[in-house]
């Protein structure tokens, strides 16, 4: 399998209704996966739970990653998502990620910080509510 990135895990994931969550997070996440958010940690279960809830709230939108770098088994990247929630609004976080891939190319860890860009106050958390 050809590593993954943060945009076709994400697009995968938020964008891509032809694959079921599990199939999306299997694609692009080992079972041992672990993720730390703005501080808060996840387990896998707990981040399915996350994409579950996102999943139900959001409609459409794009990921655009301005910087990327792989190195080994390092990822890290800085990216935007532009996210459209099924009320209409629109959300946008820029977020930067430091991340471990395994063998196979998925990932096995990542810690990252998110910036609410545009949103209410309530989108906040959007990065990490379940």
């Amino acid at each position: 399998m050809a590593r993954t990135g943060i945009k076709a895990a994400l697009t995968d994931l938020l964008l891509n209704d032809q694959l079921t969550l599990e199939e999306a997070v299997e694609r692009h996440f080992t079972p041992e996966y672990r993720q730390r958010t703005d501080g808060e940690w996840a387990d896998r279960a707990e981040f399915v739970q996350h994409m579950e809830h996102v999943r139900a709230v959001v409609t459409g939108g794009e990921i655009e990653v301005h910087e990327e770098l792989y190195d080994g088994d390092k990822y890290a990247d800085r990216h935007t998502c532009h996210l459209t929630k099924k009320d209409g609004s629109a959300v946008t976080m820029e977020v930067y990620v430091f991340a471990d891939l395994a063998a196979d190319g998925r990932f096995h860890r990542i810690e990252e910080t998110t910036l609410l860009l545009k949103g209410s106050e309530a989108d906040r958390d959007l990065g990490s509510a379940r």
